[in-house]
């Protein structure tokens, strides 16, 4: 009885690791329509989001207008963010590849740089941004996940977390003008 406990015990930690590992991006490289950044920021693109608290609640909606251009071989995205309770932001993005399907990333709220993987119709980007929380300032980790679903329209899901809990989700709808 003792070695089907142990055996079962196993068998539940095993399944309970394999949930634990994470989706590469390359798991895309066949999906279509094929993301490329420089083509889909080619122009202005609008988009719609909301971020929500770690037990599901909404918390805040809000609009971005973003502003693209190239400088070389450089991206720019100027993004102005308007929030539900009245509040705007203002971000500026410079991204630079990095190899074939790589970028680099950096805005003045990021920590660090920001680093990207594109494959088929999915891009994952990850960063540290210093975000303001009730006069404080916190450093909260992002894992953006972006989606090309037609050649118009892009969705993006991040996690956010702090001391390795996960704070909340942003979701962002995307729509080239």
């Amino acid at each position: 009885m003792q070695s089907i406990k142990a055996l079962l015990l196993l068998l539940f930690s095993c399944l309970l690791l394999a949930g634990c590992a994470s989706v590469s991006v390359e798991d895309y490289a066949d999906e279509q329509p094929e993301l490329d950044l420089l083509e889909y920021f080619s122009g202005p693109v609008e988009a719609w989001g909301m971020f929500q608290n770690r037990s599901g609640k909404v918390v805040t909606r809000f609009h971005v207008q973003i502003d693209s251009r190239r400088e070389g071989d450089r991206l720019i995205l100027d993004e102005h963010f308007s929030y539900s309770d009245g509040t705007t932001q203002r971000r500026v993005w410079t991204l630079t590849p990095d190899g074939p399907k790589g970028w680099r990333g950096t805005a003045e709220d990021v920590v660090g740089e920001a680093s990207g993987q594109l494959a088929g119709n999915a891009f994952r980007w990850r960063y540290t941004l210093s975000l303001p929380v009730d006069g404080r300032v916190w450093e909260v980790h992002f894992d953006d996940w972006m989606y090309l679903m037609d050649e118009d329209t892009l969705i993006n899901r991040a996690s956010m977390r702090k001391f390795g809990i996960e704070w909340g989700q942003v979701t962002l709808f995307f729509r080239r003008q």
